[in-house]
Order: structure tokens, then sequence, then C-alpha cells
């Protein structure tokens, strides 16, 4: 039987260069599918970090009355009330409203099923997923609550975690009527278009009034605004039995 030719030097060196370009390939596979693995994982931190943090920060206010969360009723300004306006006043979704106070209690409005009122399973809500203004002022309609808090107290974890705190205590299994409230952001932009919180105050309170539970004459229907400095379960628990849903223009609505 022949023999197989030696391979030549150059034929070697050809060869040790394809296994070397080889071995680099897969290092460099193993590499790119790391660094994947690594990003997905930073991903999927991320997202979980928040309902983890916000979960560990209300634990401290799970056994507190409402009362006991945040400042002293003292916080804030003595409440206003405003001639209101806008009862039954629909514009088409996706009209923007252009509201004289900041934050608006009452006013034109959106009426679409899924958009407006906001649902009354959501409590709490940042910039990233506060519904429109003309959403929310719908809601102050049908009796709700609205806490709202500026750029100053969204960019404070200790006063954020007060305000969610505040927020968890009126969710509940069933449609409870006595549960309408929400917290939501004023953003920068509001304050473009309808201005700022007095001076020194970061969280308002608002309600539509009907001018008393039971009251069908809308002349009589006001806004009510609360300023405060921080957040106050005290003086929200004063506010709202003050102002309940049922004293508003549409209570038996959700």
């Amino acid at each position: 039987m022949a023999k197989k030719p030696a391979k030549s030097s150059r034929q070697a060196v050809i060869d040790d260069l394809r296994r070397k370009q080889k071995s680099g390939e897969r290092r460099r596979g193993f590499a790119i599918v790391g660094v994947c693995v690594l990003v997905a994982a930073l991903i999927v931190a991320a997202a979980a970090y928040r309902p983890v943090k916000s979960w560990w920060d209300l634990r401290q206010y799970e056994d507190l009355a409402l009362s006991d969360i945040g400042g002293p009723a003292s916080s804030c300004q003595k409440v206003e009330t405003i001639q209101a306006d806008g009862n039954q006043d629909h514009v088409p979704t996706g009209t923007q409203v252009t509201y004289d106070h900041a934050p608006p209690a009452f006013g034109a409005h959106w009426n679409e099923a899924n958009v407006a009122p906001a649902p009354f399973n959501r409590k709490f809500y940042t910039t990233k997923d506060r519904p429109e203004l003309e959403s929310l002022v719908h809601n102050l309609e049908h009796g709700y609550t609205i806490l709202w808090y500026d750029q100053t107290a969204a960019d404070d974890s200790g006063t954020m975690s007060q305000i969610e705190a505040l927020a968890d205590k009126f969710r509940a299994s069933d449609d409870n009527f006595r549960f309408k409230f929400i917290a939501a952001p004023w953003t920068a932009e509001d304050e473009k278009e309808s201005g700022k919180f007095p001076d020194g105050d970061h969280i308002a309170m608002t309600h539509w009034s009907a001018g008393g539970s039971g009251e069908t004459d809308t002349s009589k229907q006001v806004g009510a605004f609360q300023y405060c400095s921080e957040p106050s379960g005290a003086a929200l628990e004063t506010f709202m039995r003050d102002y309940p849903y049922t004293d508003s223009p549409e209570p038996n609505a959700l």
C-alpha cells in the first residue's frame, strides 16, 4: 500500500491556524451567549426591582392606621372651595381640556368605556402610567378623592412610599364605593398648562362636591381643594370624611 505523502510545513501551519480560528470562534460564541444571559438577567432584575422595593417599603405601614401615615394634619392648609362647573360636560375622547386650577377638582371630561373614568381597582399611579387628566376628572365627578403629588414629591423615595402606603389602604376585593380614592402625579407638563401648587406645598387633595350628599341642584356644586407640604393620612381621613363619595354629582357610578 502506498504511503500518504507527509504534510508540507506550510500545510501544517494552515491547519494549525484553522484549529486556532475555530477555537477562537467557539470562545467568542460562548462570550456572546454569556453577555446575552447577563443582559437578560439585568433586565429581569430591573423589572422586578420596583415591585420588590415597593413591597419592602410598604411593610412598615401595614399595621398603621391611615391617620398614622405621613405628617400631621397641620401639614395642610385649610380646605378651599370654588364654584364648580362641567357636570355631564363630556368632550370627545382625545380632546385636550385646559383646567383653570392646579390640580382640577371639576370640569369638562372624557366619557368613553375603558378610557374614562379610570378603573376603580387602580389606586396609585406614577408619571409612567397615569391616565389623562380628562379621565381623572370623570373619576372626580363620580365621587373620588384624588391625592395629587408634584415632581418634588415624586423625586423623594420616602415621600413616595408614604403616598403608596396611603393608596394601599384603599385597596378592596370588591367595588366598595367608600374606597373611591386615587393617588396620581401632577406632572411638569400639567404645570405648564394649568400652573403649580402653592409655594412649599407638594401634595394636593381634590373632590367634586355636589354641595352635600343627595344634593341635585347643580348650582350648589363646588370643587374642594386642600394643599399640603407633605402627605398626611390624618388630613386625608378628615378630608374624605367631610367630602365622602356620596357628596358628588354621580356617586352611584364607578
